[in-house]
């Protein structure tokens, strides 16, 4: 091999490993709400989207391998970017993650990791120059949606009109005013819900700035009890989109969701893939947290109402499904199987 071949190969390594640096570096720096550093609304493109996911444990790594490459395998998707908000994690960690999750990608969307300015759950919702399109899936690092139902949900936020406010999302909340104590409550209803949570969630781009940096002083204080609370901060969300709508959100049915962060896992030996519904799945999940995470909750939106001077969540009914692809499930010889084998013998 020649010097000069030598020096262009030692070249191109250190360049690559420049680039992965450099898309991990602090953003501390930016000036996340000067409008002038952000794309216009007009130029960002409706045909395809953003996935933004909030990674945190390194015990997760792992999963974010088979999360991230369904995702860029997506030709809806333009991109797919890790936001890391754990500011313990050592740089080679990130530089070595963010290596393999671009060179075991199935898909054309690129995959690239960027640490969080700092840990706080607010960070998730920061406005960002180059995302390019004009909706953002908001999602968590230990969901895994199959792609014909993450084509699904994106078609339902598309479908919204001409110009889609509502957001979309498969897990669904509520809140509600408890007469006795005269409070707002976190729970949920087998029949209506107000509130998606950020495991999975299409919203328009806009919003990243509206939670961040508008809405003056009140939603500066509602962003401070997201950090006193280390919660909420989906919630909060909620609230910012509904000021804008003054309608309720979107919940769609999927064909298949793995929760790998659902504490009914057991060791990683009875994962299932399971129904999303109203009255099924979030029901059970809430039933498998502790009551003072629901009372915490709770407080939260109380807080958010206190502060922001109007209670704008509204109520939705039912939820969008693909007829051909989404089954539920039945119970036959005491185990639970998909409804059209219940009379198969």
């Amino acid at each position: 091999m020649t010097t000069g071949k030598l020096v262009c190969i030692l070249f191109a390594v250190a360049s690559s490993h420049f680039l992965i640096v450099t898309s991990l570096r602090l953003l501390s720096g930016d000036h996340y709400c000067d409008r002038t550093h952000l794309p216009s609304t007009e130029s960002l493109r409706s045909d395809q989207f953003t996935v933004l996911i909030n990674g945190y444990s390194e015990s997760r790594i792992r999963i974010l391998q088979t999360v991230t490459g369904v995702y860029a395998s997506s030709p809806s998707v333009a991109a797919v970017v890790v936001l890391w908000g754990n500011p313990n994690t050592p740089s080679e960690t990130l530089v070595e993650l963010s290596h393999n999750l671009s060179i075991s990608s199935p898909g054309d969307a690129p995959i690239s990791v960027i640490r969080q300015p700092s840990s706080s759950l607010n960070a998730r919702f920061l406005p960002r120059p180059w995302i390019s399109t004009r909706a953002v899936l908001i999602c968590d690092d230990d969901i895994e949606v199959d792609s014909k139902s993450i084509q699904f949900a994106f078609n339902i936020w598309k479908s919204r009109s001409n110009n889609p406010e509502q957001l979309v999302g498969l897990f669904a909340r509520s809140h509600e005013l408890d007469l006795t104590s005269r409070s707002w409550i976190y729970t949920v209803h087998p029949d209506r819900y107000s509130i998606l949570l950020t495991k999975f969630m299409f919203m328009k781009t806009e919003y990243l700035y509206h939670y961040s940096c508008a809405g003056g002083e009140s939603m500066a204080e509602a962003r401070s009890i997201v950090d006193e609370m280390r919660n909420c901060e989906d919630i909060l969300m909620n609230f910012v989109a509904a000021n804008k709508t003054g309608v309720g959100p979107v919940l769609v049915g999927a064909k298949s969701v793995r929760d790998w962060g659902d504490a009914r896992n057991d060791g990683g030996r009875r994962r299932q893939r399971r129904e999303l519904t109203v009255a099924g799945e979030v029901s059970v999940g809430l039933s498998s947290r502790k009551k003072g995470h629901r009372k915490n909750r709770g407080d939260c939106i109380k807080e958010f109402h206190r502060v922001l001077g109007k209670m704008p969540l509204r109520y939705s009914y039912g939820k969008m499904v693909d007829s051909i692809g989404e089954q539920g499930l039945c119970e036959k010889n005491g185990k639970l199987v998909f409804c059209d084998q219940q009379l198969s013998n």
